[in-house]
């Protein structure tokens, strides 16, 4: 998300000679967890020696609209916006941006950044937890946390999978949780997920989800032969993003 927003920000010396530009940076958006949407206002200025003429205003995302208070600003002249993001399921910082087209040929178009920053409620660590195909079927644990600033209680979980079974540990109430997995075999490859259901009166944090996976150990892994008298090297954990990410949509769909 970084990389956006860096690369917006480094053709602002290259717009040095554009007319529009925000009194700020950027427009930070602010919501607070239970928010769906949210609206902001946004100042500019017309800093150029003749009138710019906006033809059209298009968004980087569906979650973000914006509108401009008029159509054409004289040199020198103040504007104002109003921005409506949709915060859906949204945690952590986002950046999106609105695109500007005008009738200026120095600045066709002008592009506005924003940065939305939605405050996280539930922290799930790791989000992914994976065993290599054969190894061990040993226990290993997620810790789940209430960040927000009520207490929210886990009232169920249920895997995906028949395969890897759980226990759950209150660690604090309303605050930690320790569910530890322990798959009953590692032969065969799997990705599933826990639901997690908690009590928190906002919806949209209602659900959470955790990952877990059987994954096949790089060939590169397994041929790496540790020297004598040294102790092997610790495995490194090959990206499943996404097994994680398609698993996700199976879920959202109802499928096992």
């Amino acid at each position: 998300m970084k990389s956006l927003f860096v690369s917006v920000l480094t053709l602002l010396p290259l717009l040095a000679g554009a007319a529009m530009r925000l009194d700020v940076d950027h427009v930070d958006v602010k919501p607070k967890p239970e928010d769906e949407t949210i609206e902001v206002a946004f100042t500019f200025k017309n800093d150029g020696a003749k009138p710019v003429r906006i033809l059209n205003l298009e968004s980087q995302c569906s979650c973000l609209s914006a509108t401009l208070n008029k159509a054409e600003y004289a040199p020198g002249e103040a504007g104002s916006g109003r921005a409506q993001f949709k915060i859906s399921s949204f945690v952590g910082e986002e950046e999106k941006t609105i695109t500007v087209t005008t009738n200026d040929p120095k600045q066709p178009e002008w592009i506005i950044p924003f940065v939305i920053t939605v405050p996280p409620v539930v922290d799930i660590s790791p989000k992914m937890v994976q065993w290599w195909q054969n190894e061990a079927p040993g226990p290993k644990d997620v810790i789940v946390k209430m960040t927000g600033e009520q207490a929210m209680k886990i009232t169920e979980i249920t895997s995906t999978r028949e395969n890897m079974s759980f226990a759950l540990k209150e660690i604090k109430a309303g605050r930690e949780y320790k569910v530890t997995l322990t798959p009953k075999t590692t032969t065969d490859i799997m990705i599933g997920a826990l639901k997690i259901i908690t009590d928190s009166k906002i919806p949209k944090y209602q659900r959470q989800l955790a990952f877990f996976g059987v994954v096949r150990q790089p060939e590169t892994a397994k041929k790496a032969e540790p020297a004598a008298g040294t102790a092997p090297p610790a495995p490194q954990k090959p990206a499943v993003r996404d097994g994680e990410t398609i698993l996700k949509a199976q879920v959202v769909k109802g499928k096992k």
